[in-house]
């Protein structure tokens, strides 16, 4: 199996990534891993492995590329009980700006359109907390390359602010599934269904699941809300997803 960096031109920058695919002749439908908060980083590297191992192209971009190459410094060892290391968190997320979100999908559908070893036009894209929302998002945008998109323990994904993700829904098409984690202060329950009646009224097809006694982050190894039992079942129905919809 294959890994290469890759550095992707954007308006506004050169945006490094990893690209993983399997070995030898053939090509495999895309996917676009979305990282959590905290950025590239060991545990994600092994994801992109795992779905590699799966049967797929991988990109793995460093959505924070505007700050600097992946890892940034002092980002992956930080803990949320610092404030400032919270503080710089919540700025890096806030810096993704809708706008910004799409110039960097262009640019990332773009690079794997030009893949030889990239089957179809067909693309998946899965987020984890503050990713979710990403996900999402660029599907609204891209709703005929991006087919199927997923969110783990994604968070503020139905808000009272105008640029909501829940708001996109009549854009949305495709596939989405949702894995929520139990009592998420970042997407309590009222927000979840509220996220549940916006995709039923566009008439969006979609799985939503809470995972009853996950906790935010749950998906992710190494976090100390990892749960291992949670994060197979989130595997599993990952990989059903884009199963029965990219490998069609």
């Amino acid at each position: 199996m294959a890994v290469q960096a890759v550095d992707i031109k954007t308006p506004e920058g050169t945006l490094d990534a990893r690209l993983y695919h399997p070995d030898g002749e053939g090509q495999w439908p895309a996917v676009l891993l979305l990282t959590d908060a905290m950025g590239i980083r060991p545990a994600f590297e092994a994801m992109a492995n795992r779905l590699m191992a799966a049967g797929y192209v991988v990109l793995l971009p460093n959505v924070y590329y505007r700050e600097g190459r992946a890892p940034l410094p002092g980002l992956t060892e930080g803990s949320f009980e610092d404030e400032a290391f919270r503080k710089r968190i919540f700025g890096l997320i806030a810096s993704l700006t809708p706008e910004r979100i799409k110039t960097d999908a262009a640019a990332l559908l773009d690079f794997l359109a030009g893949q030889p070893q990239v089957k179809g036009p067909r693309v998946g894209v899965v987020g984890y907390c503050m990713s979710g929302s990403i996900a999402m998002r660029m599907m609204a945008d891209f709703p005929d390359r991006i087919v199927a998109a997923a969110s783990y323990h994604g968070g503020r994904l139905a808000t009272d602010e105008p640029s909501s993700p829940h708001l996109l829904a009549s854009k949305l098409k495709g596939e989405l599934y949702f894995g929520h984690a139990d009592q998420d202060f970042f997407m309590p329950a009222e927000a979840i269904a509220r996220l549940e009646a916006a995709l039923k009224s566009a008439g969006i097809k979609h799985q939503s699941e809470i995972y009853v006694g996950a906790r935010h982050g749950f998906a992710v190894e190494g976090s100390s809300v990892y749960d291992k039992d949670a994060s197979e079942r989130h595997w599993q129905t990952l990989l059903d997803l884009f199963g029965r919809t990219l490998k069609r």
